[in-house]
């Protein structure tokens, strides 16, 4: 299985929704707190092509986008395949 990360702010309900799809699906990931280490802010925008807001997520090193964007995948079955090494 790809490496997922996610840059997330705990008071992001975006960001509560995808853990908990990438949960259901028994996805580890590595969690970014962006409120927590603002300093990795700064790289989160940078990889996401001046994506400011949160989460980001990055499924290996593609840039899927936000929480919409992976449910997106997810109702069209692609996410399984993107995760699977």
């Amino acid at each position: 299985m790809k490496n997922v990360e996610i840059y997330t702010s705990p008071l992001c309900g975006y960001c509560h929704a995808a853990k908990r799809l990438l949960n259901q699906k028994g996805v580890s990931f590595v969690e970014v707190d962006v409120l927590e280490q603002p300093e990795r802010k700064a790289e989160m925008i940078q990889r996401a092509n001046g994506g400011r807001t949160v989460p980001q997520i990055f499924i290996g090193e593609m840039h899927v986008g936000g929480s919409d964007e992976l449910h997106a995948l997810e109702r069209a079955g692609k996410l399984d395949a993107l995760l699977a090494a």
